[in-house]
């Protein structure tokens, strides 16, 4: 993963991170499954794996 891409990683969570905030708790553990389901995608990516 080049440092652009992981810029643009970061960028995405956090505004992923400012929608959950904003948005009805009821949604909240669905969309952080979701986000941290890219993000475990993103860390095999980096390890290879």
């Amino acid at each position: 993963m080049s440092d652009e891409e992981v810029v643009d990683l970061v960028q995405e969570v956090r505004v992923e991170l400012e929608e959950i905030d904003a948005s009805d708790l009821s949604e909240h553990s669905a969309r952080f499954e979701v986000l941290h389901e890219k993000l475990q995608t993103s860390l095999k990516s980096i390890d290879n794996l």
